[in-house]
């Protein structure tokens, strides 16, 4: 079957053995799969064993498991869970669980078929109705990823909320795919963000106010150029949620974080929770996404990852 690998700073289509359910879990065959920034850092700097493609629709054609899952179930599924016992797990620090950072799919999810475990099953596989739009729900651990940054930033709390100041205001940086998303969850908690992208194009449609500072920034860029920015816009004593990661080691500098009182807060993948809440606001269509993704088949997947590093398109979708 045909599947994909990192090689050589570009992105390989090979042709590996179809995988064997040897154990609890099931085989998926894949109906295409989303692609993320972290799958071009793994293609870029060409990552030996690199697992390509984590934002997975398919359906399900072999299964033993515990679970309620069957065979024929059409099925969105996430790449990583947790093992709820470490103390990471007791802090509900999910993403920080060495279970949660080893586990996932095989043996890409740029694949005709993937393998997955029963911990897959139990915590981060979730079922679509019948005709569901594949290229939304692909969306679901992306999403989940922003509510995670949302929950972080005390910003889905409705009893929290209430006591927030009308005029508190919120700035999305960076208005790419994840970007864009995170403008979408924000919203779906009942707040107006604001966004701003140097891209002149990528503006339209987002309000942003350059005479005016910001409690709360998303730092969705992934470009270390954005620290500056963002230091010089938020508010003092506001919070910088750092969503991306950036080019180099550039860094928030100590003494500006101690005199103006800054809350600078790291969100890096999402707990089970937010899996769950993504997968329901996806199929409830609280999120909009059409126009955010284009379509490419896998023979395509090297252009579709050359229009993506080039600004051509905000996100591609692997349809295989």
């Amino acid at each position: 079957m045909k599947s994909v690998k990192p090689a050589s700073g570009k992105v390989k289509i090979v042709n590996v053995k179809k995988p064997v359910l040897e154990a609890l879990g099931a085989i998926i065959k894949v109906e295409g799969c989303g692609l993320c920034g972290s799958d071009i850092v793994k293609i870029r700097e060409g990552i030996e064993g690199a697992v390509l493609g984590h934002e997975i629709v398919g359906e399900i054609v072999e299964i033993r498991s515990g679970t309620l899952l069957k065979t024929g179930d059409r099925v969105v599924v996430a790449h990583h869970y947790s093992c709820f016992e470490c103390e990471f797990c007791a802090n509900e620090s999910y993403s920080m669980c060495q279970t949660f950072k080893s586990s996932n799919v095989y043996p890409a999810g740029f694949s005709e078929f993937i393998s997955i475990t029963e911990g897959h099953l139990k915590h981060s596989v979730f079922k679509l109705p019948e005709g569901f739009d594949p290229v939304s729900a692909s969306f679901m651990e992306p999403l989940a990823c922003c509510l995670r940054a949302l929950r972080r930033a005390d910003m889905t709390n409705a009893v929290r909320r209430v006591g927030l100041k009308s005029e508190s205001t919120t700035l999305v940086l960076g208005l790419g795919s994840i970007g864009i998303l995170m403008v979408q969850a924000l919203k779906s908690y009942g707040h107006n963000s604001h966004g701003f992208d140097i891209k002149p194009k990528r503006q339209k449609g987002f309000d942003f106010d350059k005479n005016i500072k910001y409690d709360t920034i998303f730092m969705t860029s992934g470009s270390a150029k954005a620290i500056s920015k963002a230091l010089s816009l938020v508010k003092d004593g506001g919070k910088i949620i750092v969503f991306s990661s950036v080019e180099d080691e550039s860094c928030y500098t100590n003494n500006e974080i101690y005199y103006r009182e800054l809350s600078i807060i790291g969100s890096y993948s999402p707990a089970p929770i937010d899996l769950k809440t993504a997968h329901s606001k996806i199929l409830n269509r609280e999120i909009r996404l059409d126009g955010i993704s284009t379509i490419y088949p896998l023979k395509d997947i090297r252009k579709a990852v050359d229009d993506t590093l080039s600004g051509k398109i905000y996100k591609a979708y692997i349809k295989i």
